[in-house]
């Protein structure tokens, strides 16, 4: 049985998958009658659904339980602070519009850092992607690795690019979808070919037990990568910036160190 008091990576990694499994039962539970569209954020097209807002609230209600001096960090509803220098960071569906149409790819994410909420200045401590729709569960804690289903996942070599197959996602927005289109068209030829899969969550775990090559995407928000990129940094892969620096909001590369250069290197040429 998890320890909640313990800060170790391992206690951390066990309670991280414990929530991210109680939140997938009730996501789960609620596929046949998802509630609908809630509301929209930053388009009409970027939506919440009832069970969003429902397993937000379940995490929050089960952190507060099981380690009550953490802060959290949620899509739905923000920040709330803490003292213990931990903050739990929370995707309640990550893949919500494939969740909405019933496309079986969308996560539970729930991630725990220090150093705060920021994935330029954060710790990854540990984390578990949980894919709701197919039972896959990816968990990582610093320094003691990353599973997949239990299995231990380690470093793979790097394809050259022009045989890598490659993850992205898009923005919401008018603006953003133009700018990612553009860099698509233009990465394309260089590349074995583009996969769009919707959940961010999902796509850097794939990196991270092979069945991606590498991942790429703007416009990432620190629930959508804190987990995932847990994932592959302990399976031996790679998660930086365009530049080299932290993953962040403007650009997130992961994939095997000698491919992320390439990647990046292509995507810099293709006016990213």
């Amino acid at each position: 049985m998890t320890d909640p008091t313990s800060t170790g990576p391992a206690a951390l990694m066990a309670l991280s998958e414990e929530l991210a499994r109680a939140a997938g039962d009730h996501v789960r539970a609620r596929t046949g009658d998802h509630g609908g569209v809630a509301r929209t954020k930053s388009s009409a097209v970027d939506v919440v659904t009832a069970v969003d807002e429902e397993v937000e609230a379940l995490l929050r209600e089960r952190i507060a339980a099981a380690r009550p001096d953490d802060g959290v960090l949620g899509e739905e509803e923000g920040v709330v602070a803490g003292t213990s220098g931990l903050t739990w960071v929370v995707d309640p569906v990550d893949g919500t519009v494939n969740f909405l149409y019933g496309i079986p790819a969308y996560a539970v994410s729930v991630a725990v850092v220090s150093g705060g909420a920021d994935p330029l200045t954060w710790t990854l401590e540990a984390g578990c992607v949980h894919a709701v729709a197919g039972g896959t569960t990816w968990t990582a804690g610093r320094g003691i690795g990353a599973w997949r289903d239990g299995e231990r996942l380690g470093p793979r070599p790097a394809p050259p690019l022009a045989e890598a197959l490659v993850g992205t996602g898009f923005g919401y927005t008018v603006e953003e979808r133009t700018r990612e289109a553009a860099v698509v068209a233009r990465l394309l030829p260089d590349v074995r070919d583009i996969r769009r899969i919707g959940s961010a969550a999902i796509d850097l775990c794939l990196v991270a037990d092979g069945r991606l090559d590498a991942y790429y995407e703007s416009g990432l928000n620190p629930w959508d990568m804190a987990a995932g990129a847990l994932v592959v940094a302990e399976a031996g892969g790679v998660v930086q910036g365009l530049d080299g620096g932290p993953a962040s909001g403007a650009m997130t590369v992961a994939g095997p160190g000698a491919l992320v250069d390439e990647l990046a290197a292509a995507l810099r040429r293709a006016g990213a």
